[in-house]
Protein backbone atom coordinates (compact mmCIF):
# COMPACT_ATOMS: atom_id res chain seq x y z
CA UNK A 1 0.00 0.00 0.00
CA UNK A 2 1.11 3.05 -0.59
CA UNK A 3 1.84 5.63 2.49
CA UNK A 4 2.73 9.25 2.59
CA UNK A 5 3.75 10.52 6.05
CA UNK A 6 6.69 12.66 7.57
CA UNK A 7 8.56 13.11 10.56
CA UNK A 8 11.10 14.92 11.91
CA UNK A 9 14.50 13.25 11.98
CA UNK A 10 17.05 13.45 15.31
CA UNK A 11 18.03 16.93 14.08
CA UNK A 12 14.83 18.14 14.40
CA UNK A 13 14.87 20.34 11.26
CA UNK A 14 14.72 17.54 7.63
CA UNK A 15 11.63 15.42 7.81
CA UNK A 16 11.84 11.19 6.58
CA UNK A 17 8.33 10.67 4.30
CA UNK A 18 7.25 7.58 4.02
CA UNK A 19 6.55 6.97 0.31
CA UNK A 20 5.46 3.34 0.08
CA UNK A 21 5.37 0.49 2.45
CA UNK A 22 4.03 -3.11 2.75
CA UNK A 23 4.99 -6.13 4.84
CA UNK A 24 8.51 -6.67 2.60
CA UNK A 25 9.09 -3.28 1.65
CA UNK A 26 9.34 0.54 3.27
CA UNK A 27 10.20 3.43 0.96
CA UNK A 28 11.40 6.61 2.29
CA UNK A 29 12.76 10.55 1.05
CA UNK A 30 16.47 10.79 2.59
CA UNK A 31 17.36 14.33 3.29
CA UNK A 32 20.47 15.57 1.55
CA UNK A 33 22.99 15.99 4.06
CA UNK A 34 22.73 12.33 5.81
CA UNK A 35 23.96 9.28 5.33
CA UNK A 36 22.25 5.83 4.50
CA UNK A 37 24.13 3.83 7.39
CA UNK A 38 26.80 3.58 9.06
CA UNK A 39 29.97 2.75 6.69
CA UNK A 40 33.64 3.38 7.64
CA UNK A 41 33.66 6.65 5.73
CA UNK A 42 30.61 7.84 8.56
CA UNK A 43 31.61 6.80 11.89
CA UNK A 44 30.43 9.28 14.46
CA UNK A 45 29.16 11.28 11.78
CA UNK A 46 24.97 10.23 12.38
CA UNK A 47 22.00 10.30 12.08
CA UNK A 48 21.48 7.53 9.56
CA UNK A 49 18.71 7.53 7.31
CA UNK A 50 18.51 3.37 8.68
CA UNK A 51 18.00 3.99 11.85
CA UNK A 52 15.47 7.28 11.63
CA UNK A 53 13.33 4.76 9.02
CA UNK A 54 13.33 1.70 11.23
CA UNK A 55 11.65 4.44 14.07
CA UNK A 56 9.28 5.47 11.34
CA UNK A 57 8.46 1.58 10.58
CA UNK A 58 8.87 -0.02 14.44
CA UNK A 59 11.45 -2.84 13.22
CA UNK A 60 14.23 -3.93 12.05
CA UNK A 61 15.18 -2.57 8.43
CA UNK A 62 17.66 -4.04 5.99
CA UNK A 63 19.63 -1.89 3.62
CA UNK A 64 19.46 -2.83 -0.34
CA UNK A 65 20.97 0.27 -1.82
CA UNK A 66 22.54 3.87 -1.16
CA UNK A 67 22.50 7.21 -1.90
CA UNK A 68 25.88 9.79 -1.45
CA UNK A 69 25.43 11.73 1.72
CA UNK A 70 24.75 14.73 -0.60
CA UNK A 71 22.28 12.91 -2.73
CA UNK A 72 18.08 13.17 -1.42
CA UNK A 73 15.24 10.94 -2.74
CA UNK A 74 14.33 7.50 -2.66
CA UNK A 75 15.95 4.46 -0.37
CA UNK A 76 13.92 1.49 -0.73
CA UNK A 77 14.69 -0.87 2.60
CA UNK A 78 13.67 -5.07 3.09
CA UNK A 79 11.88 -6.29 6.05
CA UNK A 80 13.81 -9.54 6.11
CA UNK A 81 17.31 -10.57 5.33
CA UNK A 82 15.89 -12.42 2.38
CA UNK A 83 13.67 -9.98 0.76
CA UNK A 84 17.10 -7.84 1.23
CA UNK A 85 18.85 -10.40 -0.89
CA UNK A 86 16.48 -11.13 -3.69
CA UNK A 87 16.34 -7.37 -3.92
CA UNK A 88 19.91 -6.88 -3.54
CA UNK A 89 20.40 -9.87 -6.86
CA UNK A 90 17.93 -7.83 -8.58
CA UNK A 91 19.95 -4.52 -8.48
CA UNK A 92 23.13 -6.76 -9.81
CA UNK A 93 21.18 -8.23 -12.44
CA UNK A 94 19.56 -4.63 -13.59
CA UNK A 95 15.90 -5.69 -12.84
CA UNK A 96 15.55 -2.62 -10.97
CA UNK A 97 15.11 1.04 -12.70
CA UNK A 98 16.81 3.86 -10.78
CA UNK A 99 15.76 7.47 -12.31
CA UNK A 100 17.29 10.66 -10.69
CA UNK A 101 17.06 14.22 -11.55
CA UNK A 102 20.11 16.52 -11.94
CA UNK A 103 20.84 20.47 -12.25
CA UNK A 104 24.16 20.52 -14.40
CA UNK A 105 26.20 23.13 -15.95
CA UNK A 106 26.11 24.04 -19.32
CA UNK A 107 23.72 22.49 -22.22
CA UNK A 108 23.50 18.88 -22.13
CA UNK A 109 23.04 16.47 -25.90
CA UNK A 110 19.20 15.77 -26.13
CA UNK A 111 20.42 12.23 -24.92
CA UNK A 112 23.52 10.13 -24.33
CA UNK A 113 25.13 7.13 -22.54
CA UNK A 114 28.51 7.97 -20.66
CA UNK A 115 30.50 4.47 -20.98
CA UNK A 116 33.46 5.12 -18.59
CA UNK A 117 35.20 2.73 -16.60
CA UNK A 118 36.09 4.55 -13.02
CA UNK A 119 38.31 3.34 -10.56
CA UNK A 120 36.71 2.00 -7.53
CA UNK A 121 36.31 3.65 -4.54
CA UNK A 122 37.39 1.83 -1.49
CA UNK A 123 35.57 2.80 2.01
CA UNK A 124 38.86 4.00 4.73
CA UNK A 125 41.56 3.78 1.83
CA UNK A 126 43.74 6.53 3.77
CA UNK A 127 45.66 5.83 0.39
CA UNK A 128 45.50 5.19 -3.04
CA UNK A 129 46.51 1.98 -4.14
CA UNK A 130 49.33 1.42 -6.30
CA UNK A 131 47.54 -0.53 -9.09
CA UNK A 132 43.87 0.92 -8.63
CA UNK A 133 41.17 -1.42 -10.04
CA UNK A 134 38.83 -0.03 -12.36
CA UNK A 135 35.26 -0.94 -12.63
CA UNK A 136 32.63 -0.77 -15.65
CA UNK A 137 30.49 1.92 -14.82
CA UNK A 138 27.22 2.94 -17.54
CA UNK A 139 24.97 5.96 -17.08
CA UNK A 140 22.30 7.19 -19.89
CA UNK A 141 20.71 10.52 -19.72
CA UNK A 142 17.95 12.56 -21.21
CA UNK A 143 17.60 16.17 -21.05
CA UNK A 144 14.31 17.76 -20.37
CA UNK A 145 14.58 20.91 -19.78
CA UNK A 146 17.63 23.99 -20.62
CA UNK A 147 17.57 26.97 -19.75
CA UNK A 148 20.49 30.50 -20.19
CA UNK A 149 20.34 33.30 -17.59
CA UNK A 150 22.12 36.77 -17.68
CA UNK A 151 25.26 36.31 -15.54
CA UNK A 152 28.44 35.84 -15.94
CA UNK A 153 29.75 33.29 -13.21
CA UNK A 154 32.53 32.13 -15.43
CA UNK A 155 34.43 33.73 -18.68
CA UNK A 156 30.86 33.99 -20.56
CA UNK A 157 28.21 36.97 -20.14
CA UNK A 158 26.00 34.28 -19.68
CA UNK A 159 25.44 30.76 -17.82
CA UNK A 160 23.87 28.08 -19.14
CA UNK A 161 22.35 24.78 -17.15
CA UNK A 162 20.49 21.94 -18.16
CA UNK A 163 17.88 19.81 -16.13
CA UNK A 164 18.56 15.94 -16.70
CA UNK A 165 17.01 12.86 -16.13
CA UNK A 166 19.54 10.15 -15.29
CA UNK A 167 19.71 6.23 -15.07
CA UNK A 168 22.73 4.80 -13.94
CA UNK A 169 22.49 1.31 -15.05
CA UNK A 170 25.55 -0.09 -13.01
CA UNK A 171 26.18 1.44 -9.40
CA UNK A 172 29.11 2.38 -8.76
CA UNK A 173 30.33 4.92 -5.81
CA UNK A 174 29.89 8.10 -7.16
CA UNK A 175 28.78 7.31 -10.19
CA UNK A 176 26.87 9.89 -11.62
CA UNK A 177 28.64 12.57 -10.09
CA UNK A 178 32.06 11.76 -12.03
CA UNK A 179 30.54 10.55 -15.13
CA UNK A 180 28.95 14.04 -15.57
CA UNK A 181 31.91 15.60 -14.88
CA UNK A 182 33.52 13.88 -17.22
CA UNK A 183 31.74 14.94 -20.08
CA UNK A 184 32.14 18.50 -18.73
CA UNK A 185 28.61 19.06 -17.05
CA UNK A 186 29.40 18.61 -13.74
CA UNK A 187 26.25 18.83 -10.97
CA UNK A 188 25.77 22.03 -9.47
CA UNK A 189 26.70 21.67 -5.86
CA UNK A 190 28.99 19.23 -5.95
CA UNK A 191 31.64 20.05 -3.93
CA UNK A 192 33.76 17.26 -4.73
CA UNK A 193 33.59 16.82 -8.42
CA UNK A 194 31.77 20.29 -9.42
CA UNK A 195 32.58 23.68 -10.47
CA UNK A 196 33.14 26.10 -7.58
CA UNK A 197 32.09 29.56 -8.85
CA UNK A 198 28.78 27.86 -10.01
CA UNK A 199 28.06 26.31 -7.14
CA UNK A 200 28.88 29.73 -5.46
CA UNK A 201 26.48 31.44 -7.96
CA UNK A 202 23.68 29.27 -6.54
CA UNK A 203 24.15 29.76 -2.54
CA UNK A 204 23.93 33.12 -3.30
CA UNK A 205 20.81 33.77 -5.54
CA UNK A 206 18.83 30.71 -5.43
CA UNK A 207 20.16 30.17 -1.70
CA UNK A 208 20.79 26.58 -2.81
CA UNK A 209 23.88 24.61 -0.61
CA UNK A 210 23.49 21.09 -1.70
CA UNK A 211 24.32 18.88 -4.51
CA UNK A 212 21.35 19.06 -6.77
CA UNK A 213 21.07 15.24 -7.66
CA UNK A 214 18.02 13.69 -6.59
CA UNK A 215 16.56 10.15 -6.16
CA UNK A 216 13.32 10.36 -8.43
CA UNK A 217 11.83 6.92 -8.73
CA UNK A 218 12.44 3.30 -8.80
CA UNK A 219 10.82 0.97 -10.60
CA UNK A 220 10.83 -3.05 -9.73
CA UNK A 221 8.70 -6.35 -9.79
CA UNK A 222 7.76 -6.71 -5.99
CA UNK A 223 9.66 -9.71 -4.58
CA UNK A 224 7.17 -11.48 -3.10
CA UNK A 225 3.73 -10.34 -4.77
CA UNK A 226 4.94 -10.23 -8.62
CA UNK A 227 3.39 -6.73 -9.48
CA UNK A 228 5.08 -3.73 -11.10
CA UNK A 229 6.03 -1.13 -8.29
CA UNK A 230 6.83 2.32 -9.56
CA UNK A 231 7.58 4.39 -6.47
CA UNK A 232 8.58 8.23 -6.54
CA UNK A 233 10.12 10.72 -3.93
CA UNK A 234 9.21 14.64 -4.96
CA UNK A 235 12.27 16.88 -4.89
CA UNK A 236 12.67 18.56 -1.22
CA UNK A 237 11.48 22.12 -0.83
CA UNK A 238 14.85 23.52 -1.20
CA UNK A 239 15.56 21.37 -4.60
CA UNK A 240 12.08 22.61 -5.51
CA UNK A 241 12.80 26.10 -4.92
CA UNK A 242 16.07 26.01 -7.07
CA UNK A 243 13.73 24.21 -9.49
CA UNK A 244 11.20 27.64 -9.56
CA UNK A 245 13.93 29.68 -10.14
CA UNK A 246 14.89 28.34 -13.17
CA UNK A 247 11.31 27.53 -14.76
CA UNK A 248 11.07 24.17 -13.97
CA UNK A 249 8.90 22.94 -11.61
CA UNK A 250 6.18 22.32 -13.64
CA UNK A 251 8.43 19.98 -15.78
CA UNK A 252 9.49 17.90 -12.93
CA UNK A 253 6.00 18.17 -11.29
CA UNK A 254 4.72 15.97 -14.03
CA UNK A 255 7.07 13.28 -13.63
CA UNK A 256 5.81 12.11 -10.16
CA UNK A 257 3.27 9.85 -9.78
CA UNK A 258 1.16 9.69 -6.88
Amino acid sequence: MMMWSSKKDTRGNKPIKVLYRDDFLFAVAKPAGIFVHRTALSREKGPFLLQEARNLFGNHLYPVHRLDRPTSGLVIFATNPQIAKSLGEAFKRKKIAKTYIAVVRGWTKDSDTIDKPLIKITEGEDSCPTQPKTQEAITRYKTIARTEIPFAVSRYSTSRYSLVLVNPITGRRHQIRRHFKHISHPIVGDVLYGDGKHNKFFRLHFQSNRLLLHSLSIRLRHPVYGHSLNITAPPDPGFQNVLSLLGWKEIVDGLIIQ
